[in-house]
């Protein structure tokens, strides 16, 4: 069956790189329009238009690589705070003395502070650390001695840079976290799908041959007993489950992401609504009278197979429990919301605390086959019993409903 794959991704992280990008380019205008406003005052403004040139292309042609952490490069990276350095040093070079003592800006001003931020988004607070270091290395070099305006504006980059470095990691660590989450939630439903269509089947079979099987001694007795071993068996396998590990991505600046890969049924999707009561019809016989309205009960396909199913679930638990004398009666009422379907029979009824013990058992017919599929199309199950006065199992579903909602498939970090 052919697959369809969807995938959902969350990131905190890409949003600091489109920022960085405007930034980068923001900045590398403002280091030209202070240069342009005190163009008189340099002593080599040919120098400082030659900085300024290598900078602005420097800063269009490279907007790609700051675009993500894939692309962010270490070679660039390099690159990238050499030029940055460079500028301050330049500075000394290209403009007078008396506006270097005076506390003015350097050539790339704070153009600097994009190339650390872009160690920080990409390596954490360490590269962070690392970058702002030589920066601020670079510029003592460049005043001859520290000032205050000097260490106020190193110490200023440098905690920035660190914090916003840490943020980063943070973040990294909160997303492969969610995509565990998310992973292990779509590995359960599937487990509970799996439960579901398993009880429908196979467990019910294995429960009649053991029955059967001991009802009738000799070699029967012993096949049912392997019945019986190989039901609780599998009881076991489908209750627990495997849940894979994540696995984390090449590219860590698109946040945690979750793979989901569906093989819904072909009927599925946008398809036209289905009256239910032609789902529900088949279930009639001698022993199970349907009642339903004289108009169409429209659902979606999917949902309304979901429904059907759960009404079978129940009416099996009838057969399986209330004995072989028992009836069972199918109401469905339309709703201008949603729609309710009753299954009822006058059977012993179920003793109180025995579906909790049989959950503890793993039977989980009642918990997956019923409650879980409603659950999954966003309806509700409840179960009325009272000993020696039957079993009442109310299903309600919204007219809204348009199917499961488990996703199946494995979970990334990116």
């Amino acid at each position: 069956m052919p697959k369809l794959e969807r995938v959902m991704a969350m990131s905190v992280e890409q949003p600091l790189w489109r920022a960085l990008t405007g930034y980068r380019v923001l900045t590398m205008i403002y280091a030209v329009g202070l240069f342009i406003s005190a163009y008189d005052r340099f002593e080599r403004p040919w120098l400082a238009v030659a900085y300024f040139a290598v900078l602005a292309g420097w800063t269009l042609v490279t907007l790609p690589k700051v675009a993500g952490a894939a692309s962010c490069t270490k070679r660039f990276l390099a690159a990238d705070l050499t030029i940055a350095i460079t500028g301050i040093l330049l500075t000394r070079l290209a403009d007078s003395t008396a506006r270097i003592e005076a506390g003015g800006p350097t050539l790339p001003s704070i153009w600097t502070a994009g190339a650390v931020l872009a160690f920080a988004i990409k390596g954490g607070w360490r590269w962070a650390a690392f970058a702002s270091t030589l920066v601020a290395v670079a510029n003592l070099i460049h005043r001859g001695a520290p000032t205050r305006d000097t260490i106020h504006n190193v110490l200023l980059v440098w905690v920035a840079s660190i914090a916003i470095g840490y943020v980063v990691e943070v973040a990294r660590a909160s997303e492969r976290t969610l995509a565990r989450a998310l992973e292990i939630e779509a590995a359960t439903r599937e487990r509970e799908r799996l439960a579901r269509d398993i009880h429908d089947s196979v467990l019910q079979v294995l429960a009649m041959v053991q029955r059967r099987g001991t009802a009738l001694g000799g070699e029967a007795a012993e096949l049912g007993r392997m019945a019986g071993e190989q039901e609780v068996a599998l009881r076991t396998l489908v209750s627990g489950g495997l849940v894979p590990v994540s696995r984390v991505s090449e590219d860590a600046a698109q946040g945690a992401l979750v793979r989901a890969v569906d093989a819904p049924d072909p009927s599925d999707g946008a398809g036209d609504p289905v009256d239910l009561r032609a789902l529900l019809a088949p279930y009639a016989g001698a022993k199970v009278t349907f009642s339903e309205p004289g108009g169409s009960v429209p659902l979606a396909p999917a949902a309304a197979r979901e429904l059907a199913a759960a009404v079978g679930a129940a009416l099996d638990n009838v057969r399986a429990h209330a004995g072989d004398g028992a009836r069972a009666w199918i109401l469905v009422e339309d709703w201008p919301d949603e729609i309710i379907v009753t299954v009822r029979d006058d059977g012993p009824g179920i003793p109180e605390g025995r579906l909790a013990q049989a959950e503890g058992e793993g039977r989980l017919g009642v918990a997956l086959s019923i409650r879980g599929r409603l659950r999954d199309i966003g309806g509700t199950a409840e179960l009325i019993s009272v000993p020696g006065q039957g079993t009442e199992v109310e299903l309600k579903v919204p007219k809204a409903a348009e199917g499961p909602k488990g996703v199946r498939g494995k979970a990334e970090k990116r």
